[in-house]
């Protein structure tokens, strides 16, 4: 496990448009710039990092209470499965129905999503408002494996609750922290 903090691009950047294989559905999830949303919330994710094992129960937590109020929630993998087969997209898959995640679980093979993001590593969080301007990068919380602070979501769920109430977010950001990204070589 290599220790990573999340890059933290400018607020106000526009949301990169992509399209992925939804491994759920072996669908294809699609975000264009003129996407209709409350907000949107971009979650770079894994199976196997012991950091993002420690806030999935927020994250499912998290999409169950703000899915319903217009925020859409999308979480993509991007790591190198040639190195990293617990991350393949049929292992995604079983993770997504374990939790039974309320939201696309998506498979980033190429990998040019994660850096058109500049997504440094699992976890990170980017919510975007609902004209698709980024307005939160970092955090959930203060909680990791083994630091004895609660799992509460406290960051992320304040960015969110502002989006909603169309409050322009203050205070100070701070990165997220886990696991690399797998690049491929």
């Amino acid at each position: 496990m290599s220790y990573k903090e999340s890059n933290m691009i400018e607020l106000g950047t526009k949301i990169p448009e992509f399209s992925l294989l939804e491994v759920q559905n072996n669908e294809k999830i699609t975000i264009t710039t003129d996407f209709q949303c409350n907000g949107i919330l971009i979650m770079f994710i894994c199976n196997h990092c012991p950091f993002v094992i420690h806030v999935l129960p927020e994250i499912v937590k998290i999409a169950r209470d703000y899915s319903p109020k217009g925020i859409k929630i999308i979480a993509i993998s991007s790591n190198d499965v040639n190195k990293y087969p617990e991350d393949s997209p049929y292992k995604m898959k079983e993770l997504s129905q374990k939790w039974k995640f309320n939201f696309p679980y998506c498979y980033d093979e190429d990998q040019k999503v994660a850096q058109a993001f500049e997504a440094a590593c699992t976890p990170d969080f980017y919510l975007f408002d609902d004209k698709l301007r980024l307005v939160y990068r970092g955090r959930m919380d203060e909680s990791r494996p083994g630091n004895n602070i609660p799992l509460t979501g406290s960051d992320l769920r304040s960015a969110m609750d502002q989006i909603l109430l169309g409050k322009k977010l203050l205070g100070d950001q701070f990165p997220s922290a886990g696991c690399n990204i797998k690049w491929k070589p």
